[in-house]
């Protein structure tokens, strides 16, 4: 017989806030190694630094790598402001003490150049809160010594490296960005001089880098395309969906630009090379030449403008056409010589004994007919008179032919 009124005083049941209760404890089910947790709880106990400098020092020994204490500790404003219990204005406050007691190292913001981003502000150990927390073997110096000074004349004396933070920005060391509230791509560098004139076409730069990007999976550059095609793609109406046509297009645009190159080099060089011959020309005018062989004569004229050439078989010159370059070339590489007056005399005795030697041949050749016999002329008499008896006879066959039409 039970004595106790259960139903009354509902003895033996469990109460639904009770088991709610037991439900709502939560904690953090991390298993430390042996010497982060003894330097988590050595950083909790230093009484020469500000409370709230040993909880962040506190945060900061748990997130260390044991296996590289003085390494950059890898964990975001969050992790660690939650791990103090502290606001963001406070964890910088922390900071600062910190780095004043000389425990950490705060390093100034690095960039990333191929980038173009600003990296993060990474936070180090130093030698002596290492040895402090026992991170590192100390020496019986570090183990004898406590903190040199205290922690208010510290702070008198140093400052910490970065500005404190504004009233209104908790701006400090470890933030990606200078400005948080304007979130900006960043591009590596300008934009190539070649590529600038896309911009005319009502291409941004943004998309200019993509189509770079572009291209070399295509295994192009841009910059091949865009100057094989330029006078065309000025003109196009889409030039964006145009370019990246022309960039799935298999063709070779670097040889083309290539070839373009080579062509425009060689015509610069022949210009250039005309350009020098009618200096060379001008410089030597209303002067003689003679060649190597001593066969031809050649005379500029008083204007640089003209050039002769006497040969020893020929009495009259003949105007050269395009001679310049030639001429140049010729006198430069020493196939030519300026006259002097002896050769001039030899050039025209030579010359005189070579037309008097063709006149001599010739002549015999133009008065070799035979002479005219009797037998010839009794032939050609025969000749004549065969020609008019068949010319009467014509004339008697076309009067028959016209009387029997009659």
């Amino acid at each position: 017989m039970s004595i106790a009124q259960r139903f009354v005083a509902s003895e033996g049941e469990t109460h639904p806030e009770d088991s709610a209760a037991l439900t709502a404890f939560r904690c953090d089910s991390t298993n430390l190694p042996w010497i982060i947790f003894r330097a988590a709880f050595r950083a909790a106990h230093i009484e020469q630094i500000p409370p709230r400098a040993r909880a962040v020092l506190s945060a900061l020994a748990r997130t260390v790598d044991a296996a590289k204490p003085f390494g950059a500790i890898f964990a975001r404003r969050e992790l660690l402001t939650g791990r103090a219990l502290q606001s963001m204005r406070t964890f910088y406050r922390s900071l600062d003490d910190l780095e004043v007691a000389g425990l950490i190292e705060r390093r100034p913001q690095a960039r990333y150049v191929d980038a173009g981003l600003f990296g993060r502000a990474y936070l180090h150990l130093t030698a002596h809160a290492a040895a402090l927390l026992g991170l590192i073997e100390s020496s019986p110096v570090h183990e004898n010594e406590t903190v040199r000074a205290p922690f208010s004349t510290a702070l008198a004396l140093a400052q910490p490296s970065l500005p404190k933070p504004s009233a209104n920005v908790a701006d400090g060391g470890i933030y990606k960005d200078l400005s948080p509230s304007i979130i900006q791509k960043r591009q590596p560098g300008q934009l190539p001089a070649d590529l600038q004139r896309l911009r005319a076409l009502g291409l941004f730069d943004f998309l200019i880098f993509k189509l770079m990007r572009e291209a070399r999976e295509h295994g192009k550059r841009l910059s091949d395309v865009v100057e094989a095609t330029w006078d065309h793609l000025k003109l196009a109406k889409a030039p964006i969906n145009y370019l990246r046509a022309l960039l799935r297009n298999p063709v070779d645009f670097a040889l083309l630009v290539r070839r373009r190159n080579d062509e425009h080099h060689a015509e610069q060089a022949r210009t250039q090379q005309r350009v020098d011959a009618q200096a060379v020309a001008r410089q030597h005018a209303g002067r003689t030449f003679i060649d190597v062989n001593e066969s031809r004569q050649f005379v500029i004229g008083a204007g640089g403008d003209s050039l002769t050439i006497f040969s020893l078989t020929e009495r009259i010159g003949r105007q050269a056409a395009g001679w310049m370059p030639s001429f140049a070339t010729a006198l430069a590489s020493g196939k030519l010589r300026p006259a002097t007056a002896l050769d001039l005399e030899r050039f025209a005795h030579a010359q005189r004994e070579a037309l008097g030697k063709s006149q001599s041949c010739a002549a015999p050749m133009a008065h070799a007919k035979p002479p005219v016999t009797g037998a010839v002329r009794e032939h050609i008499a025969g000749l004549r008179k065969l020609l008019k008896v068949r010319g009467r006879a014509h004339n008697v066959a076309q009067a028959v032919n016209a009387l029997g039409t009659r």
